[in-house]
């Protein structure tokens, strides 16, 4: 038995809808699942609901949906490095729930143990806490948060097996651990496939009774979202 499976955009087309929740792993453009994203886009599911840290950017990772015209609401805690996510935004075309980066993270962990909500100090005082319910321990106001559970869960990952267990690679993990639990399904884009060899399980971040199936990544130049390099010191070619 194996989880691999050979095509993103059959697999992905099979398990989307419209209408879906669909929570996507990446901070940026580091640890995208890009052919997973290029296979949402081809399923051609409309009225989406895109749970992530951001949107990418213009023309390249979620923001391609955003072009597209597949997604009806984001929840997120960033959108200043897509210039359209932030005009569909300001506009009023895409409704946008805001979460703070922590508390996002925690709703997803949270949803995939199962967990319906959660208390923080974050975010009250603030537009974050408005219309949710409030309660105060040991003399300090919490506003309540809810976990997430996503229909559709697609993640990116260095390496996994034929379980599905996964490992990730330096800031690449970013988000990716998080939203491979809070799938009902989710799929995982990986670089190295171990097969049936399985990883170390010391050394398994995810699971694999978190993860359905497998998708073998196309090779390709990673993009970089903001390239910032020293200067050259002066007399060096």
């Amino acid at each position: 038995m194996t989880k691999l499976r050979l095509s993103a955009t059959e697999l992905v087309a099979a398990h989307v809808f419209d209408g879906a929740t669909v929570a996507v792993g990446g901070f940026g453009l580091s640890g995208n699942p890009t052919d997973l994203i290029h296979a949402l886009r081809d399923s051609g599911a409309k009225d989406l609901t895109i749970v992530s840290n951001n949107m990418g950017v213009d023309g390249k990772g979620l923001g391609l949906l955003i072009e597209n015209k597949q997604v009806t609401k984001v929840v997120s805690s960033y959108v200043g490095e897509n210039k359209l996510f932030a005009e569909e935004f300001l506009s009023g075309a895409l409704e946008v729930e805001f979460a703070p980066q922590g508390t996002l993270a925690e709703r997803m962990r949270a949803g995939g143990a199962g967990i319906a909500g959660f208390f923080t100090k974050t975010g009250v005082g603030t537009p974050v806490a408005e219309g949710k319910q409030m309660q105060v321990f040991d003399g300090e106001e919490f506003v309540l948060e809810r976990g997430i559970v996503a229909d559709l869960s697609l993640v990116k990952a260095h390496r996994g097996d034929a379980e599905g267990n996964l490992v990730y690679r330096h800031t690449a993990r970013n988000f990716n651990p998080l939203v491979a639990t809070c799938g009902r399904v989710t799929i995982a884009e990986v670089e190295v496939y171990e097969g049936e060899t399985y990883i170390d399980p010391d050394i398994v971040v995810t699971p694999g009774i978190f993860v359905q199936h497998v998708v073998l990544a196309t090779p390709r130049v990673k993009d970089i979202e903001q390239r910032t390099v020293r200067p050259r010191p002066e007399g060096k070619a």
